[in-house]
């Protein structure tokens, strides 16, 4: 062989044994979308899960795409979320460089060692950069295939412009093993002949991924399933180079809906774009974890993790082969969980910025505003119009001190107003305790119904979204005041069941869910029976659960389309059964 191997013994000499090595290789391209985050994060967690080496390499080959201050980004999100990396091109490490635009020579050498062993060869063809990118190229009308090493390397020492391809196999098959996908076989005359080294010098990214993968030590390799196709390809190179194939584990998509994938391109947000939008970032985290992964064992009915958790509980054998649909409301659930579950003292810090974008008189304390605010937001973005109303004092309709069932109007609104001032002026403290203990006791004085200011206070304890409902008249007040005394995931597994079943519970329901839940045995397949139970003035009616259904409805589509198509096709099964059995074929159009 005419190339001097102590290079590559050198290079093999270098690389880490003994330990898992997993690497997150993002491009520079402007932002980190939720499946960059995603990978990112199984990344992280298969290495620390295995007391493993967490690698981050910047791959910036493809220089048309490069967006100026990109790799930023990447730190500052990487650090944000906690995903300290070990090795990286601003750490260092013992295979650096780590930014792929720094190993250029290194990809070139190995490119010619593949040509030396007949695995690839020199092409001298006219082809578009685009089909040299992606390597659509048929190898069965590429006259360069078949020429004689000699002669292809006379060219290039004559300085004739050239890419170097892979040699696939004209015949037999490759397989590959997936951990979530098992075994896979293609047959090899599929696939073709893909550009590896580019006319200027810089390689493809399925390369260039395979030589750094192998030199930096690593173990197992996370990517979208996108790369599945490829898989075989990669398999092919390590073969060539003798080298071990290391363990693949390619993720299904994460989807804004049933048809299409998350995509900038069509405003689907990015990790950036989440906290712009007032969501914490361990909330993200943790809801990007279960996009495509649950946990097993005793963890299994587990929704909240910490990052520690996620690196003890984490196993590949738990990542689905099912795409995962990108769920705002679910993220909205699991953020307003996280909200609640701060200290007062760090609510009030991340909450004061969004404080301070209302309420401009420092007089008012920032602290005391927190404390009000806590149970009431799901987003940091929630506070602002919580709050305007304590610089400037809105006018307010004299419609909302008026309500015939509760027999008041603007004059006892008034009256009633000007007789609890004094009380409030005397409360040495405005504690809710205090408050509420003053109000009751109010009450009695003026001869008003205990139960009736108590029901009022109790609604305090409903989490904004049931709140909202309430203040929108589209939930009634006795059931809500009953559904108070559940604790606030109970409620918050309840909106979803509401919002599933498009119904609120009725009083008797809510009265079941309470007793329940102080007996410690409402569950959320407990509540979800519940809610699908037949109310009495809901007996003509039958509600389908929107989850069931969707994917056969565009997102935007109502409720009275919904119902349209659902009459429409089912007409058109009965049609179909009556031209069966006219036929005497018999059978029942409902038989299961």
């Amino acid at each position: 062989m005419s190339i001097d191997m102590k290079y590559f013994e050198e290079m093999e000499a270098k690389i880490p044994h003994g330990k898992v090595r997993t690497r997150f290789a993002p491009s520079p391209t402007g932002y980190m979308h939720v499946g960059n985050l995603r990978t990112a994060l199984y990344t992280y967690l298969i290495a620390r899960h295995a007391g493993g080496t967490f690698i981050l390499r910047i791959e910036d080959t493809d220089q048309g795409r490069l967006v100026e201050g990109a790799t930023d980004v990447i730190y500052r999100t990487m650090a944000e979320c906690g995903l300290s990396h070990d090795e990286g091109p601003d750490v260092g490490g013992p295979v650096a460089p780590y930014i792929q635009s720094e190993r250029r020579d290194t990809y070139g050498r190995y490119a010619e060692l593949l040509v030396e062993r007949g695995h690839a060869y020199y092409c001298f063809c006219e082809k578009a950069e685009s089909e040299e990118d992606s390597g659509e190229f048929d190898r069965a009308d590429d006259p360069c295939r078949d020429l004689p090493l000699e002669e292809a390397k006379a060219r290039v020492a004559a300085g004739e412009p050239y890419v170097i391809r892979q040699r696939i196999p004209k015949d037999g098959t490759t397989t590959f093993h997936d951990a979530s996908f098992g075994d896979i076989t293609v047959e090899n005359k599929t696939l073709d002949d893909q550009v590896l080294l580019k006319r200027d010098g810089l390689p493809t990214y399925n390369f260039a991924n395979v030589i750094d993968d192998h030199l930096m030590g690593i173990t197992h390799v996370v990517r979208g399933s996108e790369y599945l196709s490829s898989a075989p390809k990669y398999n092919l190179l390590y073969e060539g180079f003798g080298w071990e194939v290391p363990t693949y584990v390619h993720c299904s998509p994460v989807m804004r809906d049933a048809q299409h994938k998350m995509s900038k391109r069509n405003g689907d947000p990015s990790y950036e774009d989440l906290k712009a939008q007032g969501y914490l970032t361990p909330a993200i985290l943790n809801y990007v974890a279960l996009l495509g992964w649950s946990p097993r064992g005793e963890q299994s009915e587990q929704e909240f993790f910490t990052l520690d958790e996620l690196v003890g509980a984490f196993d590949i054998g738990g990542i689905s082969k099912s795409p995962a649909i990108f769920d705002i409301e679910k993220l909205t659930y699991f953020n307003a969980n996280y909200l609640r579950n701060l200290t007062p003292e760090k609510f009030c810090k991340v909450a004061e910025p969004y404080i301070r974008e209302s309420v401009k008189n420092e007089a008012y304390s920032a602290s005391e505003i927190a404390a009000l605010l806590q149970a009431r937001c799901e987003k940091l973005t929630d506070i602002p119009e919580k709050v305007d109303f304590f610089d400037a004092l809105p006018d307010y309709s004299v419609e909302y001190y008026t309500n015939k069932k509760s027999k008041t109007n603007a004059e006892v609104s008034l009256d009633m107003l000007n007789k609890v001032l004094p009380k409030l002026e005397e409360l040495p403290e405005w504690t809710n305790e205090a408050l509420h203990d003053m109000l009751v006791s109010f009450a009695e004085e003026l001869g008003v119904s205990k139960d009736k200011v108590r029901r009022y206070i109790r609604l305090t304890h409903l989490v904004p979204g049931i709140l909202d409902l309430v203040d929108e008249g589209r939930m009634r007040m006795l059931p809500a005041v009953e559904v108070s005394y559940l604790s606030r995931r109970e409620q918050e597994t309840l909106l979803d069941a509401m919002r599933e079943n498009a119904c609120t519970p009725s009083h008797s329901q809510a009265l079941k869910m309470k007793r329940f839940s102080q007996e410690g045995e409402l569950g959320e397949a407990l509540i979800r029976s519940i809610m699908e139970e037949e109310k009495p003035n809901q007996v003509e009616s039958f509600r389908i659960p929107k989850r069931s259904i969707a994917r056969f409805f565009r997102p935007s589509a109502s409720r009275e389309e919904v119902e349209a198509r659902v009459v429409r096709a089912l007409e058109l099964l009965e049609q179909a059964e009556r031209k069966r059995a006219a036929r005497g074929k018999g059978g029942d159009p409902w038989a299961m």
